[in-house]
């Protein structure tokens, strides 16, 4: 069994004038692309900055950074619809108008920190049906039990995604959601759909505990500069690859080495 590996480079969240190593313009995103497909990463969780690297979701700008990073990489290139916890719904459902493979689909609202992120059930429904008929694999992304108890409601009402293959993202350690802890790991695995494939993601200093509770666990790796600016204490991180290298490694040392792209498009449904 092959490890699935997403970076997720950016981020909503963090400011380019505190973190001059995150990749805000589209140069640099492509170019943080390539080396974290060479470090063993299969595919890209995007965000997109504007000119004045604040988050953005423009349709223009979203399109070509799609065909840049189909031009530049193999990578699935999965595009965010949470954007930020400001975006208006209809800005976050048009993320679909760029085609990407993949995308984010967070099931339900969450305490965000000190910010409130809206994911309202009529939001869901009309994004997970809009991927169905636009042939975009979703990535469900759960923030607590309660997410995976909408989840089984979603597909009981809408039947599966495209692709036929239902792919979680356990977020953990964000404050208002899942602690990133082992007890948490296996809680949230236990509760998913049947059938069902997962990566987790450990925030800030979960980062390495949920590492290796997915890896122990038989699950998948997301890793990136979106979810920890830290590499080890003290000490910032200094590229994103560093953090896909780290992960690819801890998968080589479980026995479980990192899928190539073409894996990971055959593991996901897509085509």
């Amino acid at each position: 069994m092959s490890t699935l590996i997403t970076v997720a480079p950016t981020g909503a969240e963090a400011d380019k004038a505190g973190t001059p190593a995150l990749p805000v313009t589209l140069g640099e995103l492509a170019a943080t692309a390539k080396e974290c497909e060479r470090a063993g990463a299969a595919v890209i969780h995007v965000h997109i900055r504007d000119y004045r690297a604040r988050p953005t979701l423009d349709l223009s700008r979203l399109r070509d950074t799609v065909a840049r990073l189909r031009a530049e990489t193999s990578l699935v290139v999965q595009l965010s619809t949470g954007g930020a916890v400001t975006d208006p719904y209809e800005d976050r459902l048009r993320v679909l108008d760029a085609a990407p493979d993949a995308c984010s689909l967070t099931c339900g609202t969450v305490n965000f920190g000190d910010e409130v992120f809206m994911n309202p059930w009529g939001f869901m429904a009309e994004l997970y049906q809009a991927t169905q008929s636009l042939g975009v694999v979703p990535e469900f992304e759960l923030f607590d039990l309660g997410h995976i108890a909408s989840l089984h409601r979603l597909l009981a009402a809408y039947g599966p995604p495209h692709g036929g293959r239902i792919h979680c993202d356990l977020v953990m350690g964000v404050p208002g959601g899942f602690p990133g802890d082992l007890a948490t790991v296996a809680a949230a695995v236990a509760a998913l759909p049947e059938g069902a494939t997962w990566s987790a993601t450990g925030i800030g200093r979960a980062t390495l505990p949920v590492m290796f509770a997915a890896l122990a666990a038989g699950g998948h790796l997301r890793v990136g500069m979106e979810d920890t600016l830290t590499y080890a204490k003290g000490r910032p991180v200094a590229s994103n690859a560093e953090l896909v290298a780290r992960a690819a490694e801890a998968a080589i040392l479980a026995q479980r080495p990192p899928m190539t792209t073409g894996e990971a498009r055959s593991f996901l449904g897509i085509g």
